[in-house]
């Protein structure tokens, strides 16, 4: 006997053991955090970006946009729906884990219509016995209530994959909060380099029509010819007819502006004219490891990494058996006065029920290994994530140095070129230079400063991709972190700053 007891008891306890959460799988390998970053950093630079990141541009107008779209920006409030969504999911997740009450109260009158039968009465007849209608009343009031146990986890393992998809969704809204940031910026950048591409292809347009204008008058006197007339009028026209497209794209870009910001585009509009109006930030980052707890898009995918893995553990729970505890009570008499008086009125019962699914056509095996797939594929996309991420950094911080580095040598060239083309343009008046050399010293000076205002845009918008790849001054809570990772400081990338210091994952 004892011996049978205990081998039941230890049957329980594997069965019990069975159905307990296990550790989210760790999904990184050494390999995936390298110990520093490649790009060049800047010297003095603060280590990571504060939450106000895009004040460090200087631009208040700028500024006023990303706050105006922070509030009232279209994806965002669609984002912050679904954390609402995957609350109520939560929500709904954890009411299994508590009993389900019923409470129920009845009152019926009821009236039984006479009747009438034969009896015999001892004489050889029979006699008409009637009785009369009845009418009574009954009154009832009880609670009932059914439990089903979580002996296995199966209800918990359901709420950790509710608290999860809660976790993702919140770090998604972060996402996408982020991204608009970026992008507002980003967006309002292009408006102010179309528009200075705009200014300086107005600049050429005039200086083309003085040069018109002299090579009219030398054609006048015969000292030029009908050529030379030609060839400075397709270039007039040819400069003129790249305006009409650049103002489509301003128009455009302005209008995705206001789209950003949740407006219709009728009666918005950017005051700033041209680049100047922004300036260009330093920030460095920190260590490697230290960067997957300040991206929200990796919290995201480590998140759905560990909602896919509890839903590993409630496939496993889902092949034992649910049991199930009822319990009724209450009151029930003929009249409501002697309702709670007459102790024959009480009345209960309990119970409970134990359901196994013993053929299911192998249902339960497939959602298992289904569970299991989409958890290996969450691993892998979790270290792509993860990769990418220090990809974004080292990428935004070449970009950075060097169209820092371009953006010197273009500004150089183009104050050489607008010196000659004033020179030429001089030599060209005096008759010294023909207007060959003048077209040429034009051309040069209009591909030069065409091609700066390009890369100033292009070094602007690295500094806004690098803040954006930081992370935007977001940092995850430590406790919600599932994924361990070591972290290792190099001495040769030691930050300028003191960093927060990293917490371990687990």
């Amino acid at each position: 006997m004892d011996s049978s007891f205990r081998f039941l008891a230890v049957a329980a306890g594997a069965l019990i053991a069975a159905g307990c959460s296990t550790p989210v799988p760790q999904a990184l390998k050494p390999k995936d955090v390298p110990p520093s970053f490649i790009g060049p950093l800047a010297p003095d630079a603060s280590v990571w970006p504060n939450p106000g990141w895009w004040k460090a541009f200087g631009s208040d107008e700028m500024s006023g946009l990303i706050v105006r779209a922070q509030t009232d920006n279209l994806d965002i409030a669609v984002a912050m729906a679904n954390v609402l969504q995957a609350e109520a999911n939560r929500d709904i997740a954890l009411a299994a884990l508590f009993p389900d009450i019923t409470a129920n109260a009845s009152a019926q009158r009821t009236r039984t219509p006479g009747s009438s039968q034969l009896i015999p009465n001892g004489k050889g007849g029979f006699t008409t016995v009637t009785s009369p209608p009845f009418t009574g009343n009954s009154f009832g009031l009880g609670l009932s209530a059914s439990y089903e146990a979580d002996i296995w986890g199966l209800a918990q393992d359901n709420l950790r994959v509710a608290d999860e998809a809660l976790k993702s969704s919140r770090f998604a809204r972060e996402e996408v909060a982020l991204t608009t940031t970026a992008t507002v910026a980003t967006t309002f950048l292009d408006v102010l380099a179309l528009r200075e591409e705009i200014a300086t292809i107005q600049q050429n347009i005039d200086a083309a029509k003085r040069i018109l204008t002299i090579t009219e008058a030398k054609v006048t006197n015969g000292i030029s010819s009908q050529l030379d007339l030609s060839q400075q009028q397709a270039t007039v026209a040819g400069q003129e007819a790249a305006l009409p497209p650049l103002r489509e794209q301003e128009r455009e870009a302005v209008f995705a502006l206001a789209i950003l910001l949740g407006e219709p585009p009728e009666g918005f509009n950017v005051t700033a004219k041209n680049l100047d109006a922004v300036k260009v930030p330093a920030v460095t980052p920190g260590i490697p490891s230290t960067l997957l707890q300040r991206r929200p898009d990796v919290a995201q995918a480590e998140a759905n990494l560990a909602s896919a893995h509890a839903n590993v553990d409630a496939a496993r729970a889902a092949f034992f058996p649910q049991i199930n505890l009822t319990t009724a009570g209450g009151f029930a008499s003929t009249m409501i006065s002697t309702l709670f008086r007459y102790p024959g009125s009480l009345q209960w019962s309990l119970g409970a029920t134990a359901l196994q699914q013993v053929f299911d056509g192998g249902r339960l095996i497939g959602e298992s290994e289904l569970a299991k797939a989409e958890q290996q594929g969450l691993i892998s996309t979790y270290r792509k994530t993860v990769i990418s991420a220090f990809s974004d950094v080292d990428t935004s911080l070449g970009q950075v140095a060097n169209f820092g580095e371009e953006e010197e040598a273009l500004q150089r060239e183009v104050t050489a070129s607008a010196n000659a083309f004033r020179i030429s343009e001089l030599q060209y008046r005096e008759g010294i230079a023909d207007l060959l050399s003048v077209l040429q010293a034009q051309q040069t000076l209009f591909t030069a400063e065409n091609l700066l205002i390009q890369v100033k845009l292009a070094r602007v918008q690295a500094d806004v991709n690098l803040y954006r790849a930081l992370g935007g001054g977001w940092a995850e809570n430590p406790e919600e972190a599932t994924q361990p990772i070591s972290v290792a400081q190099p001495a040769s990338t030691a930050p300028t700053t003191p960093a927060p210091p990293p917490a371990t994952k687990g």
